[in-house]
């Protein structure tokens, strides 16, 4: 049986990859970093899709759906990044 932790880093490493892949820019490219963006994209993610009835992040499984929606909150945060650098 896989370890939950190993699910959460391959869905960040997918959905953060993703969200770099359709949002193209100066933003931090390190391995870690964009981990780190998947994960917490899925929680974001997860928090808006069940707040907008789309469903949230499964653990333990990988579907597009998940996929989609973690994707989807790293997109979330890549924008909300990218803002709060150019007010800075």
């Amino acid at each position: 049986m896989t370890p939950l932790w190993l699910y959460w880093i391959l869905l960040g490493l997918i959905a953060g990859s993703l969200a770099k892949f359709l949002m193209p820019g100066r933003d931090p490219a390190g391995c870690i970093f964009t981990i780190v963006l998947g994960i917490i994209g899925a929680f974001v993610g997860g928090l808006a899709g069940a707040w907008l009835g789309w469903g949230g992040v499964r653990q333990g499984q990988f579907d597009l759906r998940s996929i989609a929606i973690a994707t989807f909150g790293a997109l979330v945060l890549l924008v909300l990044g990218r803002l709060a650098r150019r007010r800075a």
